[in-house]
């Protein structure tokens, strides 16, 4: 894994030629289909970053253009740290890539300035039909297809088998998680002198209790009559509550976790402190790379309330209204996200296809070893969330939301307090 300063570094200048390429013959942007004797075209802005990722990307784009002469597209690297803002530079100066790679909850504000072409009607039926209408949603905005879904990131539960053994626990099928009360009720056996049952970390707690509200249909978000505010009712506070009393209650959480990252409770977890991590589905990846020899570790479905649904915020592929060569694009979209390709790049990044076929070839390839199994099977409680329709969600997660959140963990207001606090900063928000 690259040094997070040094890819900045890295991807810096190679950006930075997302801007200077658009003198490019048939590179550049504008209305219509150029006419010209030599190959289309297409620039590629790719945010793969993982050794395997990157890999699986480049070897794709080198093996399209090897069998499409008339179609060649130019692989450009790009950063998640930095992306945001060179898009909009590109965009605004009529000079963005042909393909953009991003993700469904941040392609919305460029679709609805018309920088991103529809590409529903671009697509054949086969493909689109590979995708479930829950995931295309949360890439769907005016009514049009702005981002094609390929990747997924489910919250599940990465657990120390031995521990689950000692304490009688049995590891429930992949398409079968426990529901909250069954959680809770193992945390508490898996706890004891020296360890805990669970290690929530909660370092930034907002999209996890977004996400995650979606178990009890936890909305948050509500729109009447054109207008959006933030209501929070007994399914809003069933999630903090839970995660509360595993705190205070039971005492099956750990403390000091609070403060962590996924990746900071990994010590703790190695050294048999903690038996659970609820986590993304990424998680797994560092399992295999950091866990110590001999340690036995598991992946765990997600956990269920009245449903097991989660927020789904898939990376995206987006064609840019611009571009002169969109039905080009679309056919370099198909190839490089067939079944086979997408398990390949989903594979490269430990994450979930969005096709149900790529989920299929996925779960065979790695005979569901190393959860892939869980993995896969998360792929269909997956769907949009009300938050991620919202514009003012990040202004109300950084200012009200996680500072709420972190205080109510805390143990330093109540629960109606913290719902008043998402409440009025709502109001402040959402004008």
């Amino acid at each position: 894994m690259l040094n997070r300063l040094n890819r900045r570094r890295f991807v810096a200048a190679a950006l930075a030629g997302v801007v200077g390429l658009g003198a490019l013959a048939a590179c550049g942007s504008g209305g219509g289909e150029e006419e010209g004797s030599g190959p289309v075209k297409l620039r590629f802005l790719s945010l793969a970053w993982q050794k395997e990722s990157l890999q699986a990307n480049k070897d794709l784009v080198a093996k399209w253009n090897a069998e499409h002469a008339d179609i060649q597209v130019e692989y450009v690297q790009g950063d998640w740290n930095s992306v945001h803002d060179q898009l909009l530079t590109a965009f605004e100066g009529g000079d963005a890539p042909d393909i953009v790679h991003y993700e469904a909850a941040s392609i919305g504000e460029f679709s609805k300035q018309g920088y991103l072409a529809d590409v529903s009607g671009l697509l054949s039926d086969d493909f689109k039909g590979q995708i479930d209408k829950g995931i295309w949603d949360t890439a769907t905005f005016d009514g049009k297809v702005t981002g094609v879904p390929f990747l997924l990131e489910s919250q599940v539960v990465i657990a120390n088998k031995k521990l689950l053994d000692a304490a009688g626990v049995a590891v429930p099928p992949a398409d079968g998680g426990w529901t909250w009360d069954e959680f809770q009720a193992n945390a508490q056996k898996l706890t004891g002198p020296g360890k805990y049952g669970v290690a929530w970390a909660l370092k930034s707690p907002t999209n996890r209790v977004m996400n995650l509200a979606l178990n009890f249909d936890g909305k948050y978000f509500y729109t009447d009559g054109g207008r959006t505010e933030v209501r929070v009712g007994d399914a809003e506070k069933e999630i903090p509550k839970r995660i509360h009393d595993m705190l205070y209650t039971s005492k099956t959480a750990s403390p000091e976790a609070l403060g962590m990252s996924g990746a900071d409770t990994l010590p703790g977890f190695f050294a048999g402190k903690y038996a659970m991590l609820p986590g993304s589905v990424s998680l797994r990846q560092q399992m295999v790379e950091q866990a110590p020899p001999g340690f036995e570790w598991v992946t765990l479905p997600p956990v269920k309330g009245i449903s097991a649904n989660q927020a789904a915020n898939p990376q995206t592929l987006s064609v840019s209204a611009d571009s002169k060569h969109q039905k080009q694009a679309a056919q370099f979209l198909e190839y490089f996200l067939n079944p086979s390709n997408m398990a390949a790049l989903a594979k490269g990044d430990w994450l979930v296809p969005t096709g149900r076929q790529a989920n299929e070839e996925l779960v065979k390839a790695t005979t569901g070893k190393q959860g892939w199994d869980v993995a896969a099977d998360s792929a269909k409680d997956l769907t949009v969330a009300p938050f991620q329709m919202v514009d003012g969600y990040p202004e109300w997660k950084l200012k009200y939301a996680t500072p709420a959140l972190q205080q109510y963990f805390a143990n330093k207001i109540t629960l109606d307090q913290l719902g008043t606090q998402l409440v009025d900063g709502g109001k402040q928000v959402l004008r």
